[in-house]
């Protein structure tokens, strides 16, 4: 028997693995694709995925693997911006399947098991823990299942959970492939033709390769199945008046734009995470971020509820936590579809929308929406740091973030005179001094979200008792 079974091997359910692994939990993750997938949905890690990545150590083969990328803009309204809240100001370009393969051979190396060519059937749930059934007949048993299985759930459907929202309006066209035409020729045409469809474009990947986008003809009935590599030059053509010559397709695929969230995350011992829990447009690139996210929040809780240790509704504010912040990255990549339509009324909205990007401030704002650096959980009332995440800060003896390595609780003490004695097993007591950090002392989630506040230890107390147990 398992402590979890995670369903879905992408970089959700990879990023999940690897931190319960942390805290010894046994976890299984079953994928249903026998091989990892060529197909690069997502290009690039924003800054809180990079700060996520970082707290754990596993920032570097990352950074090794991926460059930096200037970081701004709304809607394709590319304004950058500065005085960001955060060590990392830029996005990490960084194919997915690199992002799969890196979390993958962390999670593994830690221990997780991955078993590829598995797919959930079905699965039944009691007061002890749940049962899996494969497609194969096989069954596992495990305390917890969490979803992790994409947009098109097994796992979510089979749970019963509402998915609703908005289908698809539009559908576009995506693939890798090599290009006949000149680049000079190609470049002219994708300027002209971009100043009034957005959803065109191609990206140079060396040697005459590139990851072409292309507005589809209509929405597809089936948009798991690939489209030919005859609909994408027809559609070029339609596009840009020209197929540039393209010729011999690595891979081709379609994504839509339809917008939809489980209306829970959580049904007894099963959870949903990442798209298994919500679908967008992937305007601003958020989808693969949101659901690293997603399971830096959920997988020290869990981890808690299975050593025993976690307080009442401890793995409920899971929900409670990341179910809003998805509703905004809905609610932004709504915003930012209907600012790249083509209708007159969205280009005056979007030209409005350009003019007040002059201003620093709306950059910012904008900005961290999109990188999630601005998010704040509803922790009550307290400080005003209490519920954000706290950026990395330079320390006497280091760095924030090289004392989180270990995932556990964390109280950064500038004062010397505060104690976590009663919750040492599970909450490290760093005294140190940060001139980044005007407040006497703070008390951080094994997540980076700032608990507490203050100078006080009785107030202190009561926080360590309420997330730690």
């Amino acid at each position: 028997m398992f402590e979890v079974i995670v369903a879905g091997g992408g970089p959700t359910g990879m990023m999940l693995a690897a931190e319960l692994r942390l805290r010894g939990v046994g976890v299984v993750v079953l994928e249903r694709d026998a091989e990892p997938t060529k197909v690069v949905r997502a290009l690039g890690l924003h800054a809180r995925s990079i700060e996520v990545l970082d707290q754990r150590g596993l920032l570097a083969p990352f950074a090794d693997a991926g460059r930096q990328v200037p970081v701004g803009g709304f809607a394709g309204i590319a304004k950058t911006t500065e005085r960001l809240d955060t060590t990392y100001p830029y996005a990490l370009g960084i194919a997915q399947p690199t992002v799969d393969r890196l979390l993958t051979e962390h999670a593994v190396g830690v221990g997780a098991e991955l078993r590829r060519g598995c797919e959930v059937a079905g699965f039944s749930q009691d007061d002890d823990g749940v049962t899996v059934s494969l497609a194969d007949g096989t069954l596992l048993r495990a305390r917890f299942l969490v979803g992790c299985d994409g947009g098109r759930s097994t796992v979510r459907k089979l749970l019963g959970v509402g998915f609703p929202g908005e289908p698809s309006s539009a559908e576009t066209l995506l693939g890798e492939m090599r290009v006949g035409a000149a680049a000079d020729e190609l470049m002219a045409v994708m300027t002209e033709v971009r100043k009034t469809q957005l959803r065109f474009g191609a990206m140079p990947l060396g040697d005459g390769v590139y990851r072409v986008v292309v507005p589809a003809a209509g929405v597809a009935e089936e948009r798991a199945v690939a489209p030919t590599f005859e609909e994408f030059k027809e559609q070029l053509r339609v596009t840009a008046g020209t197929d540039f010559g393209v010729r011999e397709p690595r891979w081709l695929s379609r994504f839509g734009d339809a917008t939809r969230q489980a209306e829970r995350y959580r049904v007894g011992r099963v959870l949903l995470a990442g798209d298994a829990a919500h679908v967008h447009p992937p305007a601003g690139g958020q989808g693969l971020n949101l659901g690293i996210q997603d399971a830096f929040n959920l997988g020290w809780k869990l981890a808690a509820e299975l050593a025993g240790w976690a307080p009442d509704g401890l793995l409920d504010s899971y929900e409670a936590e990341r179910h809003p912040v998805a509703a905004e990255v809905l609610s932004n990549t709504r915003a930012q579809m209907e600012l790249m339509s083509l209708a007159p009324g969205p280009r005056a909205v979007r030209r409005l929308v350009s003019e007040l990007m002059e201003f620093e401030e709306v950059r910012r704002y904008l900005t961290e929406k999109v990188i999630a650096i601005g998010v704040r959980y509803d922790l009550g009332d307290g400080h005003p740091l209490v519920g954000k995440r706290l950026r990395d800060v330079a320390l006497k003896r280091g760095r924030l973030y090289e004392l989180m390595h270990e995932g556990r609780g964390l109280l950064l003490d500038q004062t010397g005179a505060l104690s976590v004695a009663g919750w040492a097993d599970r909450v490290d007591h760093v005294v140190d001094v940060s001139e980044e950090l005007d407040v006497p002392a703070v008390l951080l989630r094994p997540d980076g979200h700032v608990a507490w506040a203050g100078a006080d230890q009785d107030e202190l107390a009561v926080r360590l008792a309420r997330w730690f147990g």
